[in-house]
């Protein structure tokens, strides 16, 4: 089982690519910095910890197995990351700043430190035979470098329970937008998969030193669950932005397709469609639409017939619809009424200028009540059996 390590780095440069623009813009808010922090030191683990870039490494700089402290500090400076993110995500833009700043100096310094106890380790270790991908078993009971695997270990996997306890607890928070919701699911699942790399690393080392080879361990299966870990995390950070933004164009295309009716039933007066452009945006197409609509409404408002709009108002309620349904289907009688009056109208005719208001805003709903002749014919038969008795009683 072996996945390469430059999948989860292009997801991950993704991930950030899709952030950079609000990281840049908003550069002042710390929570984004962090988050730019965190996707930029992930994007470099998976650069300089696939097996061609560390034997590049080290020999580029002939010191063997030198790109070991520097993976070490890399993973270190992203388990910092994820604590960051945390402490900043926690306490927003509340009136816990000073705590937040002594959080993070913490966080820093602690950290920090440990990349500084990593170098020097590394330096007093004796470690000649270069290790592409066992060098963590292969060292295993090896002086100073032994301490340095297990305190870049213990730094990540401490990191790492903390922030997947934290995350696995804000999702159950109230409230959250569900593309939010989903994106705390992913980057919890990648969470606590990190906890297997770390698992998986440990027990292969614990192994050597009890006289057992489970190298495998260490050579398969924690580079490919932080692989799978990683893809979560940036998929985390990815589905909130993506999915709000397909969102958004799926509402606009669906509210474009809703006025096709009205439109359509528009154009038989207008005697054209709107202006279409096939570059446009589809928040400009839509635009474009409900003006064509409108301005076409405001046309017939001379022939639109108030009283109608009443007698098919109670109809639609006599016939079991809710209020707001009634309203729209007596709308697109009234429409409907004028487009047919209109065809057979004088240049100069109509009753006069007559309120649209109501219909310029309740276009969307208009248009999908077209959709059912079956209940406006209805509406409109009982409107009319009104008018006769009304008629016949004055």
């Amino acid at each position: 089982m072996y996945i390469s390590f430059w999948l989860p780095g292009i997801v991950l440069t993704a991930a950030l690519v899709i952030k950079l623009p609000s990281i840049l813009k908003l550069w002042r808010d710390p929570l984004l910095r962090a988050v730019g922090g965190l996707l930029l030191f992930a994007c470099a683990v998976f650069a300089f910890a696939a097996p061609g870039t560390i034997a590049w490494t080290n020999r580029v700089t002939g010191v063997p197995n030198i790109a070991a402290p520097l993976v070490y500090s890399l993973i270190t400076a992203l388990s910092a990351s994820w604590l960051l993110l945390v402490v900043h995500w926690r306490n927003g833009h509340t009136d816990r700043r000073e705590q937040t700043r002594r959080a993070t100096r913490r966080v820093v310094s602690v950290y920090a430190a440990v990349v500084v106890a990593l170098w020097v380790l590394f330096a007093l270790a004796d470690v000649p035979v270069e290790q592409v991908r066992n060098l963590d078993t292969y060292y295993a009971s090896t002086p100073f470098m032994r301490e340095e695997i297990l305190l870049y270990l213990l730094a990540h996997t401490v990191a790492c329970t903390i922030t997947t306890r934290l995350v696995w607890n804000w999702i159950r928070t109230e409230g959250l937008d569900a593309w939010l919701r989903w994106g705390l699911r992913f980057l919890a699942i990648g969470y606590a998969t990190n906890l297997l790399f770390s698992a998986a690393k440990l027990t292969a080392v614990v192994a050597r030193w009890t006289g057992h080879d489970l190298d495998w361990l260490n050579a398969n299966i924690a580079p490919s669950a932080a692989c799978i870990a990683a893809t979560f995390v940036a998929i985390g950070f990815i589905v909130p932005h993506a999915g709000q933004y397909f969102h958004d164009r799926w509402l606009v295309r669906r509210q474009h397709r809703g006025l096709k009716p009205l439109a359509q039933l528009m154009r038989t007066v207008a005697g054209g469609r709107e202006p279409l452009a096939l570059r446009a945006t589809a928040e400009m197409r839509l635009i474009r639409r409900e003006t064509y609509i409108r301005d076409t409404l405001l046309q017939q408002s001379r022939f639109l017939d108030e009283n109608l709009r009443g007698r098919a108002y109670d109809a639609a309620l006599a016939l079991g619809h809710e209020p707001g349904r009634a309203q729209s289907l007596a709308a697109a009688v009234t429409i409907l009424e004028a487009v047919e009056n209109g065809r057979h109208a004088p240049a100069d005719g109509g009753t006069g200028e007559t309120d649209t208001s109501y219909l310029l805003q309740e276009i969307q709903a208009v248009s999908e009540v077209l959709r059912h002749p079956d209940e406006i014919t209805a509406v409109r038969t009982r409107a009319a059996v009104q008018a006769e008795s009304m008629s016949t009683h004055e």
